[in-house]
């Protein structure tokens, strides 16, 4: 997993009316759980532009008026109008306690259907997986070659190790759908 450096300062004043202008001067209140007691810092909107919008996942090593941590996104709130963010949670995380977290699928390989004239289909961009941070890595990779007109492949087929899937098995992560020019040539071909 990447890492990513993030500076914070420690929040001495809470509450709503704290944070509304800690917002108006272009700070983002954050908070760090996990580690029995909860820190209340803040962190600049363009310090954190980089990790927040991309869809790669990053291990965050925290650096709050000199203290040191390891940490995960937990939550993300945006501002319904502005799409700002108006506060993040973060999830100190160790070396022995698992996490959960989200991470990005890739589709590799050229699939039988689509040759067929099918057309290959992600319905789930992103997995739910529980596992150590070390274990996590950037992105799941998804071998869909064997993959033919019609078919899926669906989370209880799916297996990496170390990790435990959490997302329901039945759920559809890739298909092959079948396009109006492949039922067509089906149908010539059923006709002959």
């Amino acid at each position: 997993m990447k890492t990513f450096e993030l500076k914070g300062t420690l929040r001495t004043d809470l509450g709503k009316k704290a944070s509304k202008a800690m917002r108006r001067a272009g700070s983002v209140p954050c908070e760090l759980y996990g580690n029995g007691e909860n820190i209340h810092f803040s962190c600049t909107q363009d310090a954190l532009r980089k990790l927040i919008y991309t869809p790669e996942i990053y291990l965050v090593n925290l650096n709050i008026e000199g203290r040191e941590e390891k940490a995960i996104i937990k939550e993300l709130q945006f501002h319904p109008v502005s799409d700002k963010v108006i506060h993040i949670d973060f999830l100190a995380v160790t070396e022995d306690k698992p996490i959960v977290m989200d991470v990005p699928v890739r589709l590799e390989g050229l699939a039988v259907g689509v040759r067929a004239g099918g057309k290959l289909s992600l319905e789930m961009r992103k997995l739910r997986v529980k596992g150590l941070y070390n274990n996590v890595p950037e992105v799941l990779t998804i071998n869909v070659e064997n993959l033919d007109l019609g078919k899926t492949i669906q989370v209880k087929a799916l297996q990496f190790d170390n990790l435990e899937l959490l997302n329901a098995p039945n759920s559809v992560v890739c298909a092959v759908k079948l396009t109006r020019a492949a039922r067509g040539a089906a149908a010539a071909a059923a006709a002959k």
